[in-house]
């Protein structure tokens, strides 16, 4: 009996080593995607004119022009974020003020086309935010929104000061789009008039329990249990507290909700339980049909736009 009770301390314990270990390559994994940063800008310019041509043709002939400017602030932990900002293509006729959240491993190049969208046909003021450990912003490790959503309410901040409006829309994509649904539920100025998240998870420990099964084919427990330790002590955040549900719970400020109903890296389920999560103030779900994972406003550009225009028009006109 001793020496069964022995075999078995020695089985646990290197179970507990292997969940150990492969809890922190899945940390590493999930959180620290190479290449990242500045390394990664070239492929990400690429990216943002295969979503909508002559993109970075129009950001640098902006920039250049000193029209699209850079700004830097120390966000959360003592990092150097990075953003852009631009005027309304009208400035003295200005709807308000846009933010524009990008994804996972991508940077504010990629969303151009909202950027676009909102300074040449919605004639908002924008800035768009480089997250932690993303574009030109230092950092280092994906925040997957939860911190972040405290960098973007910086970023709020900056941008009412830029551009002193009244009216502002938060709208993120994919792992911005969790960032603004989080975001959602804190205290915020009564300038943040209303969000937009495009296909956004439900909370960081769903999808990686998703992300797990589908590229793995394995169980959340124990890997992503471990992995959830690992990240709680070496960055402060786990990946339940992480939760665009609870947040939407708190949330009473307008939210479009849009997903692709062809999602299967964020899965299309998660929209409906972001929808039901919010049960205060105004809200209205539009499903993109055949569009997989952001590729939205890709796969109906014009009726993307309509869908924007008569939220936040409805929104204004409360």
């Amino acid at each position: 009996m001793k020496r069964l009770l022995q075999a078995a301390a020695i089985l646990i314990a290197a179970l507990s080593l292997h969940s150990c270990m492969v809890g922190k390559f899945m940390c590493n994994y999930a959180l620290c995607p190479q290449p990242h940063g500045v390394e990664d800008i070239e492929r990400t310019r690429h990216k943002a004119d295969s979503l909508l041509p002559g993109s970075t043709k129009w950001y640098d002939s902006l920039h250049d022009a000193g029209i699209l400017k850079d700004t830097v602030i120390t966000g959360n932990g003592g990092y150097k974020l990075h953003a852009v900002y631009v005027p309304a293509a009208r400035p003295k006729e200005a709807a308000g003020t846009a933010i524009v959240v990008h994804g996972y491993t991508d940077n504010h190049l990629v969303f151009l086309y909202l950027v676009r969208m909102y300074r040449d046909e919605l004639n908002y003021n924008v800035l768009a935010p480089d997250l932690h450990y993303h574009g030109y912003s230092e950092g280092v490790a994906a925040q997957m929104g939860w911190l972040d959503r405290l960098d973007v309410e910086k970023w709020a901040e900056v941008a009412h000061g830029i551009f002193n409006d009244d009216f502002m829309v938060v709208h993120g994509v994919s792992m911005g789009a969790a960032t603004v649904m989080m975001m959602s539920g804190d205290e915020l100025p009564d300038y943040v008039s209303a969000f937009i998240e495009d296909c956004g998870y439900s909370s960081v420990w769903d999808q990686f329990a998703s992300n797990l099964k589908q590229q793995f084919h394995m169980p959340p427990f124990p890997i992503l249990t471990s992995a959830n330790i690992v990240c709680k002590h070496r960055y402060g955040w786990s990946f339940k507290e992480a939760s665009s549900v609870n947040q939407l719970a708190k949330c009473d400020r307008p939210m479009l909700f849009i997903h692709g109903d062809a999602d299967d890296f964020v899965p299309f389920s998660h929209l409906q339980k972001n929808y039901d999560a919010k049960v205060n103030g105004y809200k209205v779900m539009w499903v993109a049909k055949d569009a997989v994972h952001a590729n939205s406003f890709q796969k109906h550009p014009e009726e993307y736009k309509q869908k924007v225009r008569e939220f936040l028009n409805t929104v204004k006109a409360m």
